[in-house]
């Protein structure tokens, strides 16, 4: 099965390249099978890996950026291959 792992993100306002810079250099415990990162207006950021795993399985995830770099918490989400 194939678990997809979102991590989704707004920076402050204008510091939307510096989060963007951020999230590409934070590494993983292991390698996902497939890694890819996003922007989009309003400073956002999204990163969404790619897991041959069981649904529920223990994998590595993006920490939560300095406070002083994002508006809010971090968003994230958990889907399987349907």
């Amino acid at each position: 099965m194939t678990v997809a792992l979102m991590w989704e993100a707004r920076a402050v306002e204008g510091h939307g390249e510096e989060l963007l810079a951020w999230a590409k250099a934070q590494g993983l415990e292991r390698e996902p099978e497939r890694r890819e990162t996003f922007r989009a207006p309003a400073d956002r950021v999204l990163v969404i890996t790619w897991w041959d795993a069981e649904f529920d399985a223990e994998l590595p995830e993006l920490p939560e950026p300095d406070a002083e770099l994002v508006t809010r918490a971090v968003h994230r989400w958990r889907f399987e291959t349907a």
